[in-house]
Parts: C-alpha cells; structure tokens; sequence
C-alpha cells in the first residue's frame, strides 16, 4: 500500500477519535461535576531517507537528515479539572465542593469511589446516599427524629430534634484530594477510581488544609465550554475533511501510474 495512503488513514482516525471525545463532553454539558476531556495526539515513528551529510571539510556545514512523517496516533485522552461553576439548587441535600476535594462513597463491591456530583438524598434506613444509592463517606446515619439536616461549609452535618434546643451534631463530611486528579479513572454514574497514576487519596476536612468548603443547597455544573467545543468540532471536521483529500490524491496518483503500464 502506498505509505501515503496509511499516513492520511492515520489522520483520519485521529480526528474521528476528537470528534468521540468532543462528542462526549456535549453529551455530558448539564451533568452534574462533570469535567471534560481532551485528545492528545504524537507523530509515529519517522523513515529515515538519508543520514546527516557534511559538507565539504570538518569544518563545513552539517546537513540534516532526511525524514518523512508517517502519521499520527492517540497518545491520551486528558480530563481537565476545572471548578465549574455553582448552580443554586435550593435542595437541602445538594452538596457542592466550592475548591479542591472529592466526596467519598462505597461501592457494592466495598470498594471506595470519589465523586464531584453532590446530589445527596437520605435512603429507607436514614443513610446519606448519592443519587445511585451509594453511602457518603464517613457513613452518616440520620435519626428518625431528626429533620431539618444542614451540612456547614467546614462539612458537620446538623439536625433538628423535638427532644432538644440546640441543633444536634450527626456526622461530618470529609473530602479526598489527589496529587495527580486527572490520573483518576472514570467509572460511570458520575463516579472516578483511585489508579497508580492518580497516587493515594489525601484526606481531610472541607475548608481545612487547602480543602474546598462545602455549599449546601448547591450543585457544581459540568466545565463544558460549548461554543468551544463547537469551533474544535469544525477544527476536527476540517482537518479529515483535508487528509480525506490527501487520501484521494494519493489514489489518483496510483490510478496515474497504472494508466502508463497499460
């Protein structure tokens, strides 16, 4: 096949891989926490024409080699944590984590996931959960007699009992950070995983220690920019649209040279 041929294909599917991620993130504009994600891409490994040439003496000018390209390929997709921003939701069990940290929540198989969404509820046995039915964690377990549930910017969830005056202290939340955020793998349902790239979760309370603080009543909208997901769809669009054309020279030139051995 002529390298040609390949090298166009490889830029073709690159920008078909663009337009997935793209696709994606405006699939993904009203959910709740979610961050959007980029395509990196790296040129593949180079022919060699011709080696370095000197010309004339020792002291002469080197000449370069010659190397021609032979396409590119999908070096990583890169999630970008940017704080989106704060929607107002008035819901008391609304959580949103105004700076860095993850909520913490246990998973059926009791392993431990972390998630921005912080759209909470209370379960039949008085537990906060996420809206997949998954525990907040530390597990908060809110008595029957308890209403009014507030949770503080520094995450200590309070209630209002008939048997007492004073507000009554039930749980606190604690938030997770990572040395590396984007390393963490996404699970679906608004959920990531700790991995090796992401490094261990550093625990501590909101507002404390560089922590976000917590607002109730309150969701983190996506970072999806869509006008800027627009103008890199047609970046994409025009970019196979021209290695399609590339492809179809190519083919037009080997359609050439079969003419003339006919």
């Amino acid at each position: 096949m002529d390298p040609s041929l390949k090298t166009a294909a490889s830029g073709m599917a690159a920008q078909q891989t663009r337009i997935d991620v793209i696709a994606n993130n405006l699939a993904n504009v009203n959910t709740p926490g979610f961050k959007r994600s980029r395509a990196h891409f790296e040129d593949l490994l180079y022919q060699t024409v011709q080696g370095e040439q000197r010309l004339g003496t020792a002291e002469a000018e080197t000449a370069p080699a010659i190397q021609i390209g032979r396409g590119t390929r999908l070096s990583g997709v890169q999630r970008v944590h940017e704080q989106g921003t704060l929607e107002m939701t008035q819901r008391p069990m609304d959580i949103a984590v105004d700076g860095e940290g993850f909520f913490q929540v246990r998973r059926p198989d009791g392993t431990i996931a972390y998630a921005r969404d912080g759209s909470f509820t209370i379960s039949d046995q008085g537990v906060i959960v996420t809206s997949g039915g998954y525990a907040l964690l530390p597990e908060t377990r809110v008595p029957e007699d308890v209403t009014n549930v507030g949770v503080s910017r520094t995450g200590i969830i309070t209630g209002s009992s008939a048997s007492q005056a004073e507000p009554l202290e039930i749980g606190r939340v604690e938030l997770a950070r990572f040395p590396n955020a984007p390393g963490l793998t996404s699970l679906g349902e608004n959920l990531y995983a700790e991995t090796a790239a992401s490094g261990q979760p550093i625990l501590g309370n909101p507002q404390e220690d560089g922590f976000g603080r917590l607002v109730q009543g309150a969701l983190e909208s996506s970072n999806v920019e869509v006008v800027q997901e627009m103008v890199d769809m047609i970046a994409a669009l025009r970019a196979y649209e021209i290695n399609a054309k590339a492809v179809q020279a190519s083919e037009d030139m080997a359609d050439v040279t079969n003419q003339m051995v006919r």
